[in-house]
């Protein structure tokens, strides 16, 4: 009986690694959502403009779009444990920073370490999910995947909820406290229930010099020179996008030459079904981060509700990710769920074209429920395309990867809602927010509809 128990548990995935891999996934799904509700008190506290608040939102993604690539490659290399550890504990260290910052840039400072600490989660919680895969033979452990797409989907619509809630009880200070628990509670776990993996430390070395340094450099000045730029153009700014493009090729022909890079440009160009779910990714991202950020500061500032309701508001949309997700979870037919989710998310965009500041309640809470249905298929969906499209000994880069892209699309947005709701026709600016998602969502659904190559990730995943 006991042989049999121990070949069963053998057998099995190692459900001690599902709470700091959820806890570890969740912790920048949290700190992007509760944020949302926060950027008005913040301004109102430092005399911060709508466009400069922006830069809370694009810092963190600015930091965890260069991190979660450079991190998934190390823990390739060296394994999980170490480096969750590490990024966690900063986690905690910015969330303390940030509560006390005496000034509006400090607290940037903060978010971009907040997002260096975030980077290890998903990247760790792929690599071990893959490496139980293997070990226990199960091809696809569907459940797992999952688990962690609802937790991270659950935490980004229900952030707002809290930090509404937070935001009324002990100011905006509270979303930045909140993480200390979980950021303990990481390190902990993360500590007793991570294996141990041995390696040859020469090895290791040789494998850290290796190291593409000067593709992270370049990659990173191309993302800031743009950035810099995009969220407030202007002619005499140009240079920034002069050295944007010049970056931006010295990375690409650099990539191209050099044996292990940083983004290997050479697998993506031959694996033109990963490159297609990274960019539906990026567009997705766009429009499910445009309402996380641009209709809440709307609901705020345009319809006149406190933090908290506002919050409350998106609370149908939390309700209704989680639904569809459960659902529809252990359903191998990525393709249709990309098709509706895509369709669906468009609608939504179509609607917040109709807002206005006397909308009712009703309407406004139609959207968020509306909004539910794609925000519980399309995370999910193109994470596990990635599981299947990725190389097995690249899951933790490819996966780190697939978040720079999220984060792409953050900073998209971030600088979107910096220009068109940076005056005080926030209403307007709304609708000319919702033209600019509503072609990105008709681009969506036309990159999805000739996508054939999820065909073949529907075989193999069944």
């Amino acid at each position: 009986m006991s042989k049999f128990n121990e070949q069963t548990t053998l057998n099995q995935f190692n459900k001690k690694l599902i709470t700091p891999l959820v806890l570890g996934s969740i912790l920048n799904p949290i700190n992007s959502s509760i944020i949302s509700v926060a950027l008005i008190p913040i301004g109102q506290a430092f005399g911060a403009p709508t466009s400069q608040t922006a830069w809370l939102v694009s810092s963190l993604y600015l930091a965890t779009a260069i991190g979660q690539p450079v991190v998934g490659k190390l823990i390739d290399i060296f394994g999980p444990r170490l480096l969750f550890l590490f990024a966690t504990s900063l986690v905690g260290i910015s969330s303390l920073m940030a509560s006390f910052a005496p000034n509006f840039w400090w607290l940037v400072a903060a978010r971009v370490l907040l997002g260096f600490g975030t980077c290890a989660g998903y990247p760790a919680a792929m690599y071990l999910i893959r490496s139980e895969a293997d070990r226990t033979g199960e091809e696809s452990p569907a459940s797992v995947l999952t688990l962690l797409a609802i937790a991270s989907q659950t935490i980004a619509v229900v952030g707002p909820t809290l930090g509404g809630l937070l935001i009324q009880v002990g100011g905006w200070q509270s979303t930045f406290l909140v993480n200390i628990p979980l950021s303990l509670a990481c390190i902990i776990l993360g500590y007793t229930r991570f294996p141990r993996f041995s390696k040859e430390w020469a090895e290791d070395n040789q494998k850290l010099a290796s190291i593409d340094f000067i593709g992270i450099l370049t990659f990173g000045i191309t993302l800031i020179s743009a950035l810099l730029f995009l969220m407030s153009p202007s002619w005499h700014k140009s240079f920034l996008v002069i050295m944007a493009l010049i970056a931006g090729s010295l990375f690409a022909v650099y990539e191209l030459k050099v044996k292990n890079p940083f983004i290997d440009i050479r697998v993506l160009s031959g694996n033109a079904p990963l490159l297609l779910t990274y960019t539906r990714s990026l567009f997705s991202a766009t429009l499910s981060y445009s309402v996380l950020y641009g209709y809440t500061q709307w609901l705020e500032k345009g319809r006149g509700l406190s933090p908290a309701h506002a919050g409350m508001l998106l609370l149908p949309m939390f309700l209704m990710s989680i639904f569809i997700s459960r659902m529809t979870g252990k359903n191998p037919a990525i393709y249709m769920k990309l098709i509706i989710g895509s369709v669906v998310q468009f609608i939504t965009m179509v609607l917040l074209f109709f807002t206005s500041h006397s909308s009712s309640l009703v309407f406004l809470i139609l959207i968020a429920l509306v909004f539910g249905i794609p925000q519980g298929l399309l995370s999910l969906a193109n994470q596990n395309a990635v599981y299947f499209q990725a190389s097995p000994n690249q899951m933790g880069a490819s996966a780190g990867l697939l978040r720079t892209f999220m984060y792409m699309g953050a900073m998209v947005t971030s600088v979107a809602t910096g220009l068109f709701l940076k005056s005080d026709a926030i209403t307007e600016g709304m609708h000319h927010l919702a033209v600019f998602c509503s072609i990105i969502g008709f681009a969506l659904i036309m990159l999805t509809l000739f996508d054939r190559s999820l065909a073949k990730v529907r075989k193999t995943a069944h």
